[in-house]
């Protein structure tokens, strides 16, 4: 099993960048435009732990489903895992995020990943995540630093 561990300092408060990954369906609200990934659309499965967001990306052949895994308000955590079709040559994929205050305007994220690659794929499957960390970072921090403004 492979691990990637990274985190993020955000000029925004974490009261409000957590509602924007409380509610993990709405992933578009947040996501940033016109960037190296794009979402077109997203459908999602159910509420809550356990539902699927299917996130269908402009270029991609299928959609990235990635279900949420569990949610803990209190302790600003989730987890999640990437099911059905795993992109760029990964075969499994759970993920734990944390928001921790730092100050009254300023947060860290926090990501732990875990996941197992096709032979050979390893490189290429940590390029893509980290590419997609540093896109969801900036695309929190925007619309926090937006909604707090």
């Amino acid at each position: 099993m492979e691990t990637i561990d990274t985190h993020y300092d955000m000029q925004a408060p974490a009261d409000a960048v957590w509602p924007l990954l409380e509610n993990f369906a709405d992933i578009q609200a947040w996501w940033p435009k016109g960037k190296a990934v794009d979402i077109e659309r997203v459908e999602v499965e159910g509420d809550g732990v356990g539902c699927i967001r299917h996130i269908y990306n402009v270029g991609f052949p299928t959609a990235i489903s990635e279900r949420l895994d569990f949610l803990d308000p209190e302790n600003r955590t989730l987890k999640l895992s990437i099911v059905c079709d795993l992109p760029a040559g990964m075969v499994q994929y759970q993920a734990t995020g944390q928001l921790i205050e730092l100050d009254t305007d300023s947060c860290r994220m926090t990501y732990h990943a875990e996941f197992l690659a096709e032979e050979g794929k390893a490189d290429e499957v940590r390029g893509f995540l980290l590419g997609a960390y540093n896109l969801m970072f900036e695309g929190l921090e925007a619309a926090a630093q937006r909604s707090s403004a």
